[in-house]
């Protein structure tokens, strides 16, 4: 087991690598000049040539490269150009935001998915099965930021009956202290239940946007495994004898369908780290994904490399922790 993870890991450093590289140079390529953003429209060519100096964006691309990698293997991603605030605080500061609205996603997806897609499974080609896959394909085709505005429209504006944007109301906040950064859960640590309902009432809107791709695809995906399961000669031997249609599906058939499931919900949490930025936006979500597009918008050079790396990071050793829980889900399965 430790070989394989150290050799896991090991094989992580190249790709962490080639993302390093990729969003450098595509920051590079972006029309606009971070000097010019933070010196202002007004000013001379020699302000801003002496800006790009002090910034160092006047040296090659190639020593810009080596200094931020070297910077990163000091665990030191710079200050922002705009704000002079340590990347690193920044992100730890805002990553509570993002893993909260992701969690709060994924539990949708997976309390929803998983038994559309085994209801979808048992009544195949009849009518559930046609109307439940035909919602998970208009979930995935709907574009994240229509949905989000459709929902602050319809439930905030509307109907008023859930805040449309941010984490926490003006009169919470003000006498809300943190303690681990998730709101929801320091809300039931202090046993306030006026913040939680607070808090929960910001989450519902975003969350429910973030969740729609996810939930989708979790319920096609279980639909996939659990129809090749229901084909087993175990499952039809059970059936033979006589167990309930409630067991066989579920501590039979979904049981040893999960490898696939259990591979798509890591997939797709990791993914929603980085596809947060659209919905964090439209909500006002003060998360990393808003974080990123502010920068990418300022040209923040260091505040959009950080915020890329530390999702990349994130995503892989998601990853990594999806392979080794296969060994959980099924015993046979061993890593050398």
């Amino acid at each position: 087991m430790w070989q394989y993870i150290l050799k896991r890991l090991l094989g992580l450093v190249p790709v962490l690598l080639g993302i390093t590289l990729a969003v450098f140079l595509l920051l590079r390529f972006i029309p606009g000049d971070p000097a010019i953003v933070l010196a202002g429209e007004r000013a001379t060519p020699d302000q801003i040539a002496a800006l790009r100096e002090q910034l160092g964006l006047n040296k090659p691309l190639l020593i810009q490269y080596f200094a931020f990698l070297g910077n990163l293997l000091q665990l030191n991603l710079g200050n922002s150009l705009i704000s002079g605030i340590p990347v690193i605080d920044e992100i730890k500061t805002r990553w509570t935001a993002t893993f909260e609205l992701t969690i709060a996603a994924m539990l949708i997806a997976i309390l929803f998915g998983i038994p559309a897609g085994v209801m979808a499974a048992v009544r195949k080609n009849r009518w559930l099965d046609q109307v439940l896959m035909a919602g998970s394909l208009l979930g995935v085709s709907i574009p994240v930021y229509w949905l989000g505005l459709l929902l602050v429209y319809l439930f905030a504006v509307t109907l008023n009956w859930l805040p449309p944007s941010g984490r926490i109301g003006i009169e919470s906040g003000l006498n809300f202290q943190p303690i681990t950064g998730f709101y929801v859960l320091d809300a039931l640590l202090r046993l306030n239940l006026p913040v939680l309902g607070d808090v929960v009432s910001h989450l519902v809107l975003p969350a429910l946007t973030l969740s729609t791709i996810p939930l989708a695809i979790v319920a096609r995906i279980t639909r996939s495994a659990m129809l090749d399961v229901l084909t087993q000669d175990y499952i039809r031997t059970a059936k033979a004898k006589g167990v309930p249609d409630r067991l066989v599906i579920f501590r039979h058939a979904l049981k040893n369908a999960l490898l696939p499931i259990n591979t798509t919900i890591g997939l797709q949490f990791g993914t929603l780290l980085g596809g947060a930025i659209l919905t964090e936006t439209i909500f006002s979500w003060s998360g990393i994904g808003s974080w990123i597009y502010d920068g990418i918008l300022a040209r923040d050079y260091p505040v959009v490399q950080g915020g890329v790396v530390f999702i990349a990071v994130v995503f892989v050793v998601i990853n990594l922790l999806v392979d080794l829980s296969y060994a959980w889900v099924d015993p046979r399965i061993q890593y050398r």
